[in-house]
């Protein structure tokens, strides 16, 4: 067991397992500014005060998960250990210090199939990658459900504790995430000029499907749309970074392994100690 102090950069949208029932996938960076993997990680049944932000730091108990052959994926031991950390005051805006921690000891990929090469080679399967050009922002209709075969689990699963709790407590252990109609990707060109498109993961973009719907009415179209505006019109406004990582299923037979599993828009103004 280590206790390892994360800094949070990524947690991808609720996926739903079998093994695990309803998880996120979660990445940061360690102080020496190597990356770590959290994984499987329930979120959404953690206790408030555990429910840790993107871009904090938390201490936690882990240990490497061996199942995992990617080096960088550890377990949490325990989710009583986490301890979310109030951000520390800096000096400089929170884009500079959320920057000084990302970049620190880290190289920042530009071509694609570099990066391809070294998920073949050493296991690397979290990286910060730097496109030249992003070129076009995909939207494409996928299921609207999450797979029965899967929900037939997890319900059976919790009928199981029916003897043991009220049907409110049974109806609260089977509730899912909703399942985003939508997929989302980036179509960019890297500085070799190789064409890649990756779908976007992040909790951050089905969240904001999901507020979007809302606030028109249950319209998919404009809430399509306006899930565009930002990603594709505001955001490239932005010095723009994107976090890949891998998913372990196709690490070692995709041709490209990696998926957008979290985005990076800082202000292009920003004067921090970086440089």
């Amino acid at each position: 067991m280590e206790r390892k102090r994360v800094f949070v950069v990524v947690k991808t949208y609720p996926t739903i397992s079998k093994k695990y029932a309803e998880l996120v996938c979660t990445a940061g960076i360690l102080e020496d500014g190597t990356w770590i993997r959290l994984y499987p990680l329930p979120f959404r049944k953690l206790e408030i005060d555990k429910k840790f932000p993107k871009y904090s730091w938390i201490n936690v108990d882990v240990e490497r998960n061996h199942s995992d052959f990617r080096p960088e994926t550890y377990r949490i031991l325990n989710m009583d250990s986490i301890d979310v950390e109030e951000m520390p005051k800096s000096k400089t805006t929170p884009w500079d210090y959320r920057k000084e921690v990302i970049f620190k000891n880290k190289k920042t990929y530009t071509s694609i199939n570099e990066l391809i090469t070294l998920a073949k080679t050493d296991l690397t399967s979290l990286a910060v990658f730097k496109p030249t050009e992003i070129m076009d922002f995909v939207i494409e209709k996928t299921d609207r459900d999450w797979p029965k075969e899967k929900t037939d689990i997890l319900l059976s699963e919790s009928m199981q504790f029916s003897l043991f709790q009220t049907p409110e407590q049974v109806a609260n252990e089977y509730k899912l995430a909703r399942k985003v109609p939508y997929k989302f990707s980036y179509r960019f060109k890297d500085e070799t000029g190789t064409v890649s498109t990756l779908m976007i993961e992040d909790w951050e973009i089905g969240m904001l499907y999901f507020n979007c719907l809302e606030r028109a009415n249950g319209d998919e179209q404009i809430a399509i749309e306006k899930v565009k505006e930002k990603y594709f019109k505001e955001f490239l406004t932005k010095d723009l970074y994107l976090f890949l990582g891998t998913t372990k299923q196709f690490h070692n037979i995709a041709p490209n392994p990696f998926i957008i599993i979290g985005v990076f828009p800082t202000p292009k103004d920003t004067q921090g100690n970086l440089f």
